[in-house]
């Protein structure tokens, strides 16, 4: 895709988006009214259920098309990542798709002899299925439909060259914005930041695979993908939730993030509820929120959810669905600490993960005993730093009993 075309394709879906937008607004009082309607006559009619079907139809053509745009502006900022495709290169590639391509891995395969140690470098965009939206720079777009959401997913990227980041971390704000007279001076607000250094940590692990796996190289493939990379982005996940901030642990986000505190008092608040109160905390601190983080079971339960007629509340099993509430992306996890909490907050605007390597598979035929007992050893890392720049951007918290 030419950067003419991107840019068209990127004009396109802002232009459907505010249209999504209008036309959301519209269809709501419009079914409101149908209610009404149906409530009053006992049944809608001919002229209501035709203006309502019609603008149902309209919203689905417009999410549909939003969709369609989204993906292929996603490939297109993928494929710039990437270097102008490098080539060639499959945009939907894994990491284990490239090492398998590599010719040095071809040529090992061929010849595996000891002392040998290949290192393939894998792109960030090889370990991740979103993108940030350039329209706005805060909207998701799928490129890769129906992966799980990780923590990742939710945060802003960035890159350093550094072992270590330095930034301010807001510590306080104080608004003394007010109405002045003409030829007075102007009240000052008072804005306070602390400065942090987050020093860049290190995620490896790695794996013994028998030698035999070089001679099928789609088996070596999926060992990468499957075990290797969803191993490290599962350690990822944890640190970016739960580091302690010590030794070699990222300072997590939800480490940090504020104790959740329902602003208003509801009766016999649900999951639901609370994840609504929590956006409703974070929105009181002048910040909103762009994302949510759920224990497996937890958005488990939200989305069985039924009505009295026994309809699912939030989800329909027969289609694809990404997951969601009240209007933000969801990230599933299953570390044992999140079972029963959320975390909610700006994830968008108020943290950032900077890269400083992105994940390095590396083959040695050389490590232990490897050439005696014909085995191989496959390592696996990264290299990262986080910045929480608003602790207070974030709640967390425990859901009611």
């Amino acid at each position: 895709m030419t950067d003419q075309t991107k840019d068209q394709t990127a004009q396109a879906l802002k232009d459907v988006n505010t249209g999504l937008k209008n036309l959301t607004e519209k269809v709501q009082p419009m079914a409101e009214n149908a209610l009404n309607e149906a409530k009053k006559a006992g049944e809608l009619s001919t002229e209501t259920k035709a203006a309502v079907d019609q603008a149902l139809t309209d919203l689905n053509n417009l999410r549909q098309a939003q969709n369609d745009l989204q993906m292929k502006l996603g490939e297109a900022e993928q494929l710039f990542a990437r270097g102008g495709n490098q080539g060639g290169q499959d945009v939907n590639a894994r990491a284990g798709d490239l090492a398998v391509k590599d010719d040095r891995i071809i040529a090992m395969a061929g010849n595996a002899v000891q002392g040998k140690r290949i290192s393939v470098p894998v792109p960030r965009a090889a370990l991740t299925s979103f993108a940030v939206n350039p329209v706005d720079g805060s909207t998701q777009i799928i490129t890769a439909p129906n992966q799980r959401l990780s923590i990742r997913d939710l945060l802003a990227p960035g890159q350093t060259a550094s072992n270590a980041i330095a930034y301010l971390r807001e510590t306080g704000f104080t608004n003394n914005a007010a109405p002045v007279a003409e030829n007075t001076t102007k009240p000052y607000s008072e804005l306070t930041f602390e400065e942090v250094l987050e020093g860049v940590k290190t995620i490896a692990h790695m794996l013994k695979a028998s030698k035999q796996i070089l001679d099928d190289l789609p088996q070596l493939q999926s060992f990468i993908n499957g075990r290797l990379l969803n191993g490290l982005k599962r350690v990822e996940d944890a640190q970016l939730l739960f580091g302690s901030g010590t030794g070699s642990n990222l300072n997590g986000i939800y480490t940090q993030a504020t104790a959740y505190s329902a602003p208003i008092t509801i009766a016999s608040p649900t999951r639901v509820d609370t994840m609504r109160l929590a956006m409703l905390q974070a929105a009181l601190a002048d910040v909103f929120a762009t994302g949510h983080v759920l224990h497996m079971n937890d958005w488990t339960a939200i989305e069985l959810l039924k009505d009295t007629t026994g309809a699912y509340l939030f989800t329909n099993p027969f289609a694809p669905n990404t997951p969601s509430l009240w209007g933000l992306p969801v990230a599933e996890t299953n570390h044992a600490a999140m079972a029963g909490n959320f975390l909610t907050g700006s994830f968008a605007e108020a943290a950032q993960i900077f890269d400083r390597e992105d994940a390095n598979v590396v083959i040695s035929t050389e490590n232990d005993d490897d050439f005696e007992k014909n085995m191989i050893s496959i390592r696996c890392e990264e290299r990262l730093a986080l910045a929480v720049y608003r602790p207070e951007a974030f709640v967390k918290g425990a859901f009611p009993a």
